[in-house]
């Protein structure tokens, strides 16, 4: 969520009006620790913002499809 705001350059505040979420909200879901939490409804309304804003949200182990540039956390490589 932080790197999806980053790119679009707005804060909480203006991702919750995005998003029709209160700010309490998406700061919560913020803080979440790795998956991030919240309910169905809420999680649908934040990635539907996020899309509509020009995010391209890339699943595990998927490829961009779109274009332009995308970010993704390598898994750390298991020792041998």
């Amino acid at each position: 969520m932080k790197a999806a705001r980053a790119l679009l350059g707005i804060d909480q505040r203006h991702m919750a009006e995005l998003s029709g979420l209160s700010l309490p909200t998406v700061q919560r879901m913020e803080a979440s620790d790795g998956v991030v939490r919240g309910n169905v409804d809420s999680l649908m309304k934040l990635v539907a913002a996020m899309e509509q804003a020009g995010i391209e949200l890339i699943g595990e182990n998927s490829q961009s499809i779109g274009r332009g540039r995308g970010v993704r956390l390598k898994a750390s490589a298991s020792p041998e």
